[in-house]
């Protein structure tokens, strides 16, 4: 199985026609047909399933694209990796990014050893943990940004300057906000919005008791659609502070919950990872700037 082969083969994927997959590969439609044909042979499995104007992906095909994003996506980090070997001055570095506005620590960072290595590339991954890990694990990316205590038995880590405050998005005309915090019988009864991942940890632990009565209206991985939703009056939003524009013209506000609940970020690799020169050089700097900061 070649990545090249695979790239055809998510080409046709992503367009659904194999005429448009062809031009865009800048190979012959006959060619195209003979690698797809040449791979479902290889699997043993019918990847395809052909109408008049337009190709599917049967149920194996989907499974192969999910494996094959990855293998591709490997396979130009490596290349990458290996070019930039020889680039004293840059490099490419992958992060996967929990939501937080600690998230600006690391921006300024990046900033800095910009200066030093003007050439650097860096990709961004955004998403909860069970996405960025996963990504992590299959080697896709250099570090992570957690929201959660790393697992020491597979992670190294270090931990952000400052933490993280919960607290509840609502619009300024609910009652709710003649009330400086929230408490967890605050929420009982309401329609509330949340990440999953957070539900049922952060939310679970702090609300104790009072969280059977609590009722999730929606889960939410991007505090921003959440927050779209409690503007037009579907629930509440329990979310990071600074992650939502609660000012006076929002028309939203933010009350913390009481007693506080705060959450620490931590930059995490892989406990055996073998990191590029650049990606070396970027922890070191980090972890130099992480332990200075008061």
């Amino acid at each position: 199985m070649e990545i090249r082969t695979l790239r055809y083969f998510l080409a046709v994927a992503r367009e659904e026609n194999m005429t448009k997959a062809a031009e865009i590969l800048h190979v012959t439609q006959p060619t195209l047909s003979k690698q797809l044909k040449s791979l479902e042979d290889e699997l043993g499995k019918k990847l395809f399933t052909r109408h008049s104007f337009s190709i599917r992906l049967t149920e194996e095909g989907k499974l192969l694209k999910d494996r094959a994003e990855d293998l591709v996506s490997m396979a130009d980090k490596t290349l990458q990796e290996f070019q930039s070997l020889d680039d004293m001055t840059g490099g490419e570095l992958y992060l996967g990014l929990a939501e937080s506005r600690q998230i600006r620590y690391l921006a300024k960072e990046i900033l800095h050893f910009k200066q030093n290595y003007p050439n650097l590339r860096y990709h961004i991954t955004s998403g909860d943990t069970e996405q960025i890990a996963d990504k992590m694990d299959k080697g896709l990316l250099d570090f992570l940004v957690l929201a959660e205590l790393p697992d020491s038995k597979k992670y190294e880590y270090i931990e952000f300057p400052e933490s993280d405050v919960w607290g509840l998005i609502f619009p300024k005309s609910n009652p709710l906000s003649q009330k400086d915090k929230i408490t967890a019988k605050d929420l009982i009864g309401l329609p509330l919005f949340c990440s999953e991942q957070a539900w049922n940890n952060e939310i679970k632990a702090w609300a104790g008791s009072a969280f059977s009565k609590m009722k999730l209206e929606g889960s939410f991985r991007l505090s921003y659609n959440g927050a779209v939703f409690a503007e037009e009056g579907l629930g509440y939003l329990l979310t990071f502070d600074h992650l939502v524009d609660t000012s006076k013209e929002s028309g939203l506000t933010f009350r913390p919950l009481s007693p506080m609940l705060e959450t620490r970020l931590y930059l995490t690799w892989n406990r055996y990872q073998t990191f590029t020169p650049i990606a070396e050089r970027f922890l070191n700097q980090v972890k130099n700037s992480f332990t200075t900061i008061d």
